[in-house]
């Protein structure tokens, strides 16, 4: 029955993909005919349309219908370079097939359907996805683990309801379990029992407490009873997506990121960062003056706003924003500081220091563009840690400052998974996270997440 419940979900969550598959495939199809072909072709459409199938079978093979069901944060952005690579490897097979079916296709149309497709096939994923989320009900989960642990998992899970979880209970040793924010279902021993009782799709394991014998045995168990398992790694704290998984002669062995970024690695970072200054400068440009003349039309004071931050290494630097709170904002912050919800920083729900128009500016982050000038003169990265004033950088201890090893910057995880609901420590942990684990790819990622975040307006403040 619990098996049942979850893989009924998963059927229709992998139909309602390969559903937005077919028809972004299809639209390109059509699309490309009629703009590079210079019209419909009734029957070589058909002869494309042919081809979904094939198309349908070469997506499975990329795992971009298996993929997500193994993970609880997969997101359509995720799917980017695997549905980039299907697609070159599929648009150069459709060229092979035309010409064996004696239907020869321009390149050039080829090409057109290459680029719609992956839109397409994006825009699609993405409304297939919340559908489903919508529709379907959300995966039940079972927590096993102690309970400082698993508390902080709960806050996690249910601060980001785009990962379709329903934390129930948890299963635990702990003597103080109140701490996990969930109620207590009983001990390891009892799983199959809580299992079938609650309906649960998905177990995640903190081995926290846990033998290893204890974990094998769990494992097993969670396999018979055919509910999804999510582990945590012991050292969670230092890993992070880039872990690549590895062995040695049938011995599982993670490896990690090296700890030294190579000078090509830092090149290709500083070269993202220019194109990225350079396509946004038009945009940023037009919103930068809209913005400026909001600010000296409303309020007394400077247009921009500027602030002394530590930067990679530790350097100091001055970042530019545009003002948003009124002039005498410093001289009433430590009276405010009693009311901060949070210990390390200044954390209020309503900040009476912000103007009306900076707290627009704040919602949408327009207030954040001044410091793509920041970017072009290298003092910060689009992509990076979180640029901390000094007090609170002496807030950071040991471990958390290798944070510094890259130049902070405007977007990062603290950015995309909820900016001032994040603690500081956690903040502190995510920063050293992304440092630890950075690649291209992860720059690029966090930056096509930043715009639905900043849209979502999660964590604005």
């Amino acid at each position: 029955m619990v098996a049942h419940r979850y893989r009924h979900r998963d059927h229709w969550r992998r139909r309602a993909l390969a559903l937005s598959d077919a028809c972004g495939l299809a639209a390109a199809l059509v699309l490309a005919t009629s703009l590079a072909g210079g019209g419909v072709s009734t029957g070589h459409v058909w002869w494309a349309l042919l081809t979904l199938p094939a198309w349908t079978i070469l997506f499975a093979a990329y795992g971009l219908y298996s993929r997500e069901l193994k993970r609880v944060s997969h997101s359509t952005v995720d799917d980017v370079p695997w549905l980039f690579h299907a697609l070159i490897v599929g648009t150069l097979l459709s060229w092979l097939y035309y010409e064996v079916v004696d239907r020869p296709v321009p390149t050039r149309e080829l090409l057109v359907f290459a680029a719609l497709a992956f839109v397409g096939v994006l825009v699609l994923r993405a409304v297939g996805r919340r559908v489903v989320g919508a529709v379907l009900a959300r995966e039940r989960v079972l927590l096993i683990g102690e309970g400082e642990v698993t508390a902080a998992l709960v806050r996690k899970i249910r601060s980001h309801s785009e990962y379709g979880l329903d934390p129930v209970g948890l299963l635990c040793s702990d003597e103080e379990p109140e701490r996990a924010q969930v109620p207590v279902l009983g001990e390891i021993g009892d799983l199959a029992t809580a299992a079938r009782r609650h309906s649960i799709d998905r177990v995640l394991v903190s081995n926290s407490g846990l033998s290893s014998h204890d974990q094998v045995a769990l494992l097993r168990a969670c396999r018979e009873l055919g509910v999804k398992v999510s582990l945590l790694p012991q050292m969670f704290d230092a890993m992070g997506p880039s872990v690549e998984v590895d062995d040695v002669e049938g011995v599982t062995v993670l490896g990690l990121n090296p700890p030294v970024m190579s000078r090509g690695s830092r090149l290709a970072k500083r070269g993202i960062d220019v194109c990225g200054v350079l396509a946004l400068a038009l945009p940023a440009g037009l919103l930068m003056l809209l913005s400026a003349l909001a600010i000296k039309l409303t309020s007394r004071g400077p247009v921009f706003f500027r602030q002394r931050r530590v930067g990679r290494a530790g350097r100091p630097f001055e970042v530019i924003k545009f003002r948003t709170m009124y002039r005498d904002a410093e001289e009433r912050l430590e009276d405010l500081r009693r009311q901060s919800r949070d210990p390390n920083w200044l954390l209020l729900d309503h900040d009476p220091r912000i103007t009306p128009v900076g707290r627009f500016l704040r919602m949408c982050s327009l207030d954040e563009l001044p410091q793509l000038w920041n970017v072009l003169r290298g003092e910060m990265s689009l992509v990076g840690p979180r640029p901390l004033i000094e007090s609170e950088d002496r807030l950071v201890d040991g471990w958390g400052r290798s944070r510094l090893a890259l130049t902070p910057g405007i977007t990062g995880f603290w950015q995309v998974l909820g900016r001032t609901n994040i603690p500081f420590d956690e903040m502190v942990k995510l920063d050293y996270l992304y440092v630890a684990n950075w690649s291209v790819w992860s720059d690029i990622r966090l930056i096509l997440r930043t715009l639905p975040a900043v849209l979502s307006q999660r964590g604005a403040n």
